[in-house]
């Protein structure tokens, strides 16, 4: 099958960064759906991993963790999905992405695509509704649907691809104010339509900034962008007791000044419950269901923003160096590598 495969530790710059390459079929394992591509989006992490921040192993050989597509085929213990069923997942870090015609994933990674949104506007949600999910209501412990509890949550880093869903779920799924930063107009306005009841602009002291919207005590920080940066103000801002949610990467983070209010500090990366291998996977199945849900009702919506047609090395060169960038509003998407007529010549098992 056709795939685009990545040199790791490649710059944007090298010309053999990405290129096209001829892989087996999958063999799907017992758990496992064969999905025809039809969609894929990039996300920090394919960055990460092509510049050779993160290493993955040489059996990782193609990038891609943000997939919609159609079912093909199915392992032998498979009992959620069937041959012909619309799914969007983000999949698992530790085996070959969907950068290529047929990819295979675990069905309890899995969910049914939002019957309302295209293959594209799909493929924009998985990652990032997972992590903005588990953030807000597994790591910061808010009750989903409890639209009556106080408190303020602060985003900071609001327009990227886990903060938009995150406005999204905390404004319409919460009685939380949600204040979200952003440094530029157009990010601005892209967090006010998602939902924020608050912009602020993290370029400048968020202390002073915070306090001319007049909310209350932040109880809740998400922080999803430049944390270290943002540290000092972090732990000055979070009121007694608040719960602060990191994202990013760091050396070391030093936890020492939340310690005189008492506040915790929390972890949440989205691939624990893919590498965890064990029962656990299966709530990636049932918060994308969720997630499905709640698109086809009309309460969250696709975060789609740049389109950037067919899946070549070109194009998803252009997609690594919008999002490696740091100013991408919302998600980049392409159109997957596989077509409803060549899925047909899958040689069935």
């Amino acid at each position: 099958m056709q795939a685009i495969g990545y040199r790791p530790g490649s710059a944007l710059s090298d010309p053999q960064c990405f290129v096209e390459i001829s892989k087996e079929y999958p063999k799907p394992r017992p758990r496992d759906l064969l999905v025809s591509v039809r969609a894929v989006s990039v996300n920090p992490v394919d960055t990460k991993i092509r510049n050779g921040q993160v290493f993955l192993g040489e059996e990782i050989d193609v990038l891609g963790w943000d997939v919609a597509g159609v079912v093909v085929d199915v392992g032998a213990d498979v009992t959620l999905f069937r041959p012909g069923d619309e799914v969007f997942y983000s999949g698992n870090l530790n085996r070959p992405g969907a950068n290529a015609e047929l990819h295979a994933v675990d069905e309890r990674l899995v969910g049914r695509k939002p019957a309302r949104l295209t293959f594209m506007q799909a493929a924009a949600l998985p990652l990032t509704s997972l992590t903005a999910w588990e953030l807000l209501f597994d790591r910061l412990d808010v009750t989903p649907g409890s639209l009556h509890d106080g408190g303020t949550l602060l985003i900071i880093g609001g327009a990227g691809g886990v903060g938009s869903m995150l406005i999204q779920l905390a404004r319409r799924l919460t009685g939380l104010t949600v204040i979200a930063t952003a440094s530029r107009p157009e990010s601005r306005e892209w967090c006010l339509s998602l939902g924020a009841h608050h912009v602020i602009d993290h370029s400048r002291s968020m202390i002073e900034e915070l306090a001319a919207t007049g909310a209350s005590a932040i109880t809740h920080i998400a922080a999803l962008n430049q944390t270290e940066q943002h540290w000092a103000a972090i732990a000055a801002i979070i009121a007694p007791y608040g719960k602060v949610g990191v994202i990013t990467n760091h050396a070391i983070l030093d936890a020492t000044p939340l310690r005189s209010k008492s506040a915790s500090l929390h972890w949440e990366d989205v691939v624990t419950r893919p590498h965890s291998g064990g029962a656990d996977m299966v709530a990636h199945h049932r918060i994308l269901e969720e997630v499905s849900a709640l698109a086809d009702s009309g309460v969250l919506r696709s975060t789609v923003t740049t389109d950037l047609g067919k899946l070549t090395p070109s194009s998803l060169l252009e997609a690594h160096r919008l999002v490696e960038g740091g100013r991408m509003l919302g998600k980049v998407v392409l159109e997957g590598l596989s077509t409803e007529m060549g899925a047909r010549h899958y040689p069935r098992r």
